[in-house]
């Protein structure tokens, strides 16, 4: 393009295009689907949107921009949420990740627990307040890792040949099994490309991905993971009643809302107005549904427990459901024990869908079980319990492989599998294979210079 008018729109083009390389995004086509962008891509491609504004004095809110992002991508972020604010703009981003509260002027730390259990402010100040503040966030910010002292021995191999899905170049790759091997790199270099295209079709493989459940807004955690069958039977049972009457969805619904606890009026041109029914007052069951009781609670009582609380309920006593504490347990596993069982599922994140969805595949018969970043969503302290989770699906003999950024979870595998050296065209390519301990002490790779970093020493 040539022509002196043309030279203010070529530096605003170099601009922007320079700001899909600096956040890491250098990977993505011109052309490629907005709807096929991950969250964590959509969300730093709205940012380098901003970025090019002239707008100053405006409030800015991002929602977990680390998400999918590998160490070396988040530094890159954080250069831009600091350009953001020297532009004159305030900036505020709900994050987990240390390396971006690091950066943060003012930290508001939220709890002290989660759900109910939270809601509290438990701290407001600098980033020293809160490592002296005694808060959950506060005493884990400086977490550091350390290397296993010794790792399991693989009981086979997953072998992948010649994998050429997206950006991946002919990659040749044997996957240990009966382990915990971890899948690494920068964003865009092709980890889930290898794992979804290579090792998830096949059977035997209990793949675990944020992607969307299904069901409507009528949908919960109950009845999702099967919990409010043997909920219902109890009920039923304890009341010489049919189950069909516990279910909002059935003969039990509330008949002016038809269970659904609200009540949506379409204005045309305007957006749908819900409003909560005024006869179930929200409770989605009718009258005499709601007489009915099982362990001193009703039905819509039962349903509005966190999953901590209804586990002990149906674990001891008159109230005691084995099916139903079995499954409440391992929601409480994957770290899930503050969402209520009757939750819309609309209002779950996109880590929360990914860990109930795993709370589920628990009991499935797959010998190889394939997460997509199970961190993501969750609070430094969680990641300990998540850990734990992992480390009894191998022990009880099942093949688990991580696609994660989390170097605490690197720190904890048996292998590692790092991807890269770059995204993109520049990545897809195996550059390492081998132990955490390898990994750290060879820092040949982005992957290992950052879990060295991480690592105790």
């Amino acid at each position: 393009v040539e022509g002196s008018g043309a030279a203010p729109l070529l530096d605003a083009l170099r601009d922007t295009l320079d700001s899909f390389v600096d956040i890491g995004l250098g990977y993505l086509s011109l052309d490629r689907p907005s709807g096929t962008l991950s969250g964590g891509e959509a969300q730093r491609t709205k940012m380098i949107r901003h970025l090019g504004s002239s707008l100053t004095d405006v409030t800015y809110v991002f929602d977990e921009p680390s998400i999918g992002l590998h160490p070396h991508d988040i530094e890159r972020m954080n250069a831009l949420l600091l350009r953001l604010r020297d532009k004159g703009n305030t900036v505020l981003v709900v994050e987990h990740k240390p390396e971006t509260i690091a950066i943060a002027d003012h930290v508001v730390d939220l709890g002290p627990g989660a759900g109910g259990a939270g809601g509290e402010i438990c701290f407001s100040g600098d980033l020293d307040g809160l490592r002296a503040s005694g808060t959950i966030t506060g005493r884990h910010l400086d977490d550091r890792a350390r290397l296993k002292e010794s790792i399991r021995t693989p009981s086979g191999t997953f072998e992948v040949r010649g994998a050429s899905t997206n950006n991946l170049d002919s990659v040749d790759v044997d996957i240990p099994l009966g382990v915990l091997c971890v899948i690494t790199g920068v964003a865009g270099s092709g980890k889930s490309s290898l794992v979804h295209g290579s090792v998830s079709p096949h059977d035997d493989v209990v793949t675990v991905d944020q992607g969307a459940i299904k069901g409507s807004r009528r949908s919960n955690p109950a009845t999702y993971t099967g919990l409010l069958e043997p909920i219902r039977k109890a009920f039923a049972k304890a009341n010489g009643v049919k189950p069909a009457l516990f279910s909002a969805n059935s003969e039990g619904a509330c008949p002016t809302c038809n269970g659904a606890g609200m009540i949506y009026t379409d204005l045309g041109v305007m957006a749908t107005v819900a409003t909560v029914c005024g006869d179930c007052e929200g409770k989605r069951f009718g009258a005499e549904v709601l007489g009915y009781t099982f362990g001193g609670r009703n039905i819509a009582e039962v349903l509005d427990m966190a999953v901590t609380d209804a586990r002990d309920f149906f674990s001891v006593g008159d109230a005691k459901v084995a099916a139903a504490a079995k499954l409440l347990e391992r929601l409480d596993d994957v770290g899930l024990g503050y969402i209520r069982l009757g939750q819309p599922l609309t209002t779950l994140s996109g880590g929360e869908r990914q860990r109930l969805k795993l709370a589920v595949s628990m009991a499935d018969a797959g010998g190889i079980y394939v997460l997509d970043e199970p961190t993501t969503g969750l609070h430094l302290a969680d990641v300990e319990q998540l850990l734990a989770l992992l480390d009894r699906l191998v022990d009880s003999g099942k093949s688990v492989i991580v696609i994660e950024h989390h170097q605490a979870v690197m720190a904890h595998a048996d292998w590692i599998i790092d991807i890269g050296p770059g995204a993109g065209h520049d990545g897809g390519r195996v550059v390492f294979e081998g132990t955490p301990a390898e990994l750290v002490a060879s820092a040949a790779t982005l992957t290992g210079e950052h879990l060295a970093r991480y690592v105790a020493p």
